[in-house]
């Protein structure tokens, strides 16, 4: 048999562990809240929609803040980096606002380029792979013919 005393400890044992519990749940609901709540995009109307997008033999989709965009080889009208709004803007009177607004411009070109360099480097390293793929067929269409004369 059990003791009063025992059984006491065992309950607030059990009520301490619960409580630990309850304040872990709801420390990781907290964190999972505020990290949900930073992956949501926050654009403005005067920030750039820049997508990244290469032709391709099979459609791509890519995502950006507030469209998609589907990208093929029969794709006619050119692809808007950049909002029209954005580009005819006048810059702010404020130096500090103009000079801002100067600083992200210059940040939009130079992640503008590196997408460019980027999109060069895959379309060269593709390019690099087709090669070797011709040439990995040539050598297993010539193997097979060898063996097929053997």
């Amino acid at each position: 048999m059990m003791s009063t005393y025992q059984t006491e400890n065992s309950k607030l044992l059990w009520m301490i562990i619960g409580g630990i519990s309850v304040v872990v749940v709801l420390f990781l609901a907290v964190q999972w809240f505020l990290a949900q709540k930073d992956q949501q995009p926050t654009a403005t109307p005067s920030e750039p929609v820049a997508a990244k997008t290469i032709a391709s033999a099979q459609p791509e989709t890519v995502v950006t803040n507030d469209e998609v965009i589907t990208a093929t080889n029969d794709v006619a009208a050119p692809i808007q980096l950049v909002e029209e709004s954005i580009v005819k803007a006048p810059l702010p009177t404020n130096d500090s606002l103009a000079k801002e607004e100067i600083a992200k411009l210059d940040d939009i070109h130079q992640q503008l380029q590196d997408q460019q360099h980027e999109l060069k480097q895959q379309s060269s390293d593709v390019d690099t792979l087709l090669k070797l793929k011709e040439d990995q067929i040539k050598l297993l269409e010539a193997q097979i013919a060898a063996q097929s004369k053997s």
